[in-house]
């Protein structure tokens, strides 16, 4: 695709009209789907091949390959719980434990601080096994996939041990003192304090879950009808999940285990993403659901609940075509991000808020640069990528190269402020992850979260205000 330059405010028109047709027709793909043909328009394509050019241009790359075929080993992994009678199984012992709606929902929100390491991971690997008891207690899919979301990405950019340290510290290398990637994850850790948007985010979501806080808007008339009438899912909801995953059944008379179809799977993919990690410094995702899966096959064999090639492979075809939904609109919100980006959408809001920097005043410019940046292009990394070269020498000049609490101060700004966007962004892949995970309408999932996520982000942006303040 053809750079056309800086346009103005007029780069940000696909991404706006997107996000305009989507809160009024609630229909996702549709919405980005004119959002990308405007933005190739706008970018000089032919209107009658700019289409499929700006596919092959947007998903042709190592990054969306990645995320796609995590989600197809995820919907076969789930395929394969279903076959097995683990969900059900599982679903079943928790009911018996875990005994009030609010325990329900509290397990659904730890499970996102279980899967602390990874973003993608967790509404994959904890929506699946929360859904059948936050069903069961009559907690609506938009509550889940919010406490998914919050439990995601806020929970792993708190962690130093977790490949958002790791790939941040290496953006922040080469500035001032920060002379290496061990000495940008030192910086990094101690800026953990300062990224008020994750620690609010998680202890908010907390605190819905148990009941502390009580929901409003659109949230709380979600879980009053779901309480009142049943319906998880409003009428005329389109979940993020294929009905194929619902015509999955158990083999009659084969043994259901707990441990040897559940809890292992689970463990090679614990063992292999830390391990990875531990010794590299990433965590490969991919390749440890990619062991579970073929852990999974080999043990349903053995234990009767696969019948031959034939049946697992379609049962494998099946789980794929169940995330099939999920992975168009990842690749809608693909193709909308590289258009954006092609019109300078990024470079755009950079420079329009570039001139507000004073000293103290950098914190906060930097939490609302960063917010705007990632909800426009649905990446967190993808803005500190763009972001880290732009703030770090601006604040390193100001403190001499020292790294201080100013400093700290903006890291944290910098992380949560792409954190908050990334959480209320539409066509964020983590927003859609956690529609998927939660098996809610992508639309429903966006409107009843974006609440909180703005309560959460003004707070966190006065909170950044104050630190710089103090600190710069």
């Amino acid at each position: 695709m053809t750079e056309p330059g800086h346009l103005g405010v007029w780069s940000l028109l696909p991404i706006v009209l997107a996000l305009v047709l989507a809160f009024r027709t609630r229909n996702a793909q549709f919405s980005l789907l004119v959002g990308v043909a405007l933005g190739g328009v706008m970018a000089g394509l032919d209107p009658a091949t700019g289409l499929a050019r700006t596919f092959q241009e947007s998903l042709g790359t190592s990054d969306f390959v990645w995320v796609m075929m995590i989600e197809v080993a995820v919907g076969v992994m789930i395929a394969f719980y279903l076959r097995s009678g683990v969900i059900d199984a599982l679903a079943e012992w928790a009911g018996r434990k875990i005994r009030t709606r609010r325990a329900t929902a509290g397990f659904a929100w730890g499970m996102g601080l279980f899967v602390f390491f990874s973003d993608y991971f967790s509404p994959l690997f904890a929506g699946p096994i929360a859904r059948p008891l936050t069903d069961r207690r009559k907690i609506s899919r938009e509550m889940l996939a919010y406490l998914l979301d919050s439990g995601s990405a806020p929970v792993a950019a708190l962690i130093p041990a977790s490949a958002w340290a790791v790939y941040v510290a290496g953006l922040m290398s080469g500035y001032g003192a920060i002379d290496s990637v061990q000495a940008g994850i030192g910086v990094y850790t101690k800026a953990v304090a300062f990224n008020f948007y994750g620690w609010i985010a998680v202890l908010v979501a907390g605190g819905v879950a148990f009941g502390l806080i009580p929901t409003f808007g659109p949230m709380r008339r979600a879980e009053l009808r779901a309480m009142n009438e049943g319906k998880v899912l409003r009428d005329g909801a389109v979940p993020l999940v294929g009905e194929e995953l619902a015509n999955i059944q158990p083999v009659p008379g084969a043994k259901t285990q707990l441990f040897v179809y559940l809890v292992v799977p689970v463990l090679i993919i614990l063992g292999v993403a830390l391990g990875t990690f531990a010794a590299t410094g990433t965590a490969r995702i991919l390749e440890a659901f990619i062991s579970a899966v073929l852990y999974q096959a080999v043990a349903m064999s053995f234990g009767g609940h696969l019948r031959g090639v034939d049946d697992g492979m379609e049962l494998a075809i099946q789980g794929i075509k169940g995330v099939f939904p999920a992975i168009v609109i990842l690749a809608l919100a693909y193709c909308i991000n590289g258009v954006s980006k092609s019109l300078g959408a990024q470079d755009f809001i950079v420079e329009a808020t570039r001139g507000w920097m004073r000293a103290e005043a950098v914190p906060v410019v930097t939490f609302l640069t960063a917010a705007a940046v990632s909800f426009f292009t649905g990446t967190s990394w993808g803005t500190y990528a763009i972001l880290t070269p732009l703030v770090m020498p601006v604040v390193m000049d100001m403190t001499g190269g020292v790294v201080n609490t100013g400093v700290l101060a903006t890291v944290g700004a910098l992380v949560g402020g792409a954190l908050f966007g990334d959480h209320s962004s539409p066509v964020s892949d983590t927003t859609c992850l956690s529609s998927f995970g939660a098996g809610s309408d992508h639309m429903d999932h966006v409107t009843t979260q974006l609440p909180f996520a703005l309560a959460v982000g003004a707070v966190s942006a006065a909170l950044a205000g104050v630190a710089g303040v103090l600190t710069l």
